[in-house]
């Protein structure tokens, strides 16, 4: 739903919520006005938290995008999980943290073959915290880069403390193009993206992302270091 005059649209996620919150403004502004108010409060938080706006995708194969808008909180270079599949080798793992204020759509970081996805029940820690990237509730995509099977890419949507429905749109084997829309995680929730061996993160922690356009890793160079920035 394309919204006139505003330069995005409105992720089909939220059609529900917002048409709920828009009958209830509606038919408290007959029986009881003040609540009427409240109601049009949450109608606009709505629409501005299912917001969708246009990206400018960088159309490079070899660079890796965020798939969220929010702020890098992590960098580290660790073993992956058993579970994903990756291997034995230590590689990057870089934790995007997206409040409550931020675009929650999700935008796929680089094309391939969605080779599997594993969804992994948890809890619901503040997705702020470390350790919610291992036990909150996520949803696990394990990609071959470019059709490559040797090169692979993972990314988790994690649930948070409020955030707590996880929207995935893709499946085992599909074909996706870097910058689509796959999905969405209501209210507030954490990102994990683990690149693929012997590649460093162009972010810094504390680095404000976007989801599509912020480049997290470019391919075309190997044994990188991290980039290090001042936070000022």
């Amino acid at each position: 739903m394309n919204l006139p005059g505003f330069d995005f649209s409105i992720h089909k996620d939220g059609y529900r919520f917002i048409g709920i919150a828009l009958a209830a403004t509606l038919f408290f502004s007959i029986f009881y006005a003040p609540l009427a108010w409240i109601c049009a409060v949450v109608t606009s938080f709505f629409v501005f938290f299912f917001r969708n706006p246009k990206r400018a995708v960088p159309i490079d194969g070899g660079l890796i995008t965020s798939p969220a808008d929010g702020v890098v909180s992590a960098i580290n270079l660790e073993h992956p999980p058993v579970e994903l599949g990756l291997g034995e080798e230590k590689r990057y793992r870089i934790s995007i943290f997206l409040s409550i204020f931020n675009v929650h759509v999700n935008r796929l970081p680089i094309s391939g073959r969605v080779r599997t996805v594993i969804y992994s029940p948890g809890s619901f820690l503040n997705a702020a915290l470390e350790k919610a990237s291992v036990f909150n509730e996520k949803n696990t995509i394990i990609m071959e880069v470019n059709g490559n099977p040797e090169q692979l890419v993972a990314f988790s949507q994690i649930a948070g403390m409020i955030g707590r429905r996880i929207v995935c749109d893709i499946h085992d084997g599909q074909e996706v193009k870097k910058g689509e829309i796959f999905g969405i995680i209501r209210f507030g929730s954490r990102f994990d993206v683990w690149l693929p061996v012997g590649m460093a993160p162009q972010v810094s922690e504390g680095q404000t992302t976007i989801a599509g356009e912020t480049i997290l890793a470019d391919m075309s160079v190997k044994k990188q270091a991290p980039r290090e920035c001042l936070i000022i």
